[in-house]
């Protein structure tokens, strides 16, 4: 195993419980703890994880020859009612139309980002339950 690649962000107040963040030079983006100008800390943590399932999704998909017409991906998180409270379980819904696509191939896709590919997903406590499920048209 190499070194481990590092990555460096920063994050920015913005007044109220605004901050916006991202790696030098590239693009930002707003997080807002009261979720009235941009998504909180906790959604955004599972639209990351939904985004990279998704993206190797697509990615998987097109290897496989697959022209996708439309993908969306439901995110459906239990979180504890009490300090800390922190992600307890996390459910995936995708929904994937295209061309060539078949309930085999969507399922194999996601299988493999769910269990091998998706680095967000990973990187979640291990007691954390992630499931999925795949909805074709």
């Amino acid at each position: 195993m190499g070194e481990p690649t590092i990555r460096r962000a920063s994050l920015r107040w913005e007044g109220g419980l605004r901050f916006r963040g991202g790696e030098a030079g590239a693009p930002t983006t707003l997080l807002d703890a009261d979720g009235v100008d941009a998504p909180g800390p906790f959604i955004g943590l599972i639209l990351s994880a939904g985004a990279c399932a998704a993206a190797d999704v697509v990615d998987i998909l097109t290897k496989m020859r697959v022209v996708l017409a439309a993908v969306s991906v439901e995110l459906i998180a239990a979180r504890r009612d009490e300090h800390p409270r922190r992600l307890m379980a996390l459910e995936l819904v995708f929904h994937l139309e295209g061309s060539g696509l078949t309930e085999p191939k969507a399922a194999r896709a996601v299988d493999l980002s769910i269990s091998k590919y998706c680095s967000v997903l990973a990187s979640l406590a291990p007691d954390i339950t992630v499931t999925h499920a795949v909805r074709l048209g």
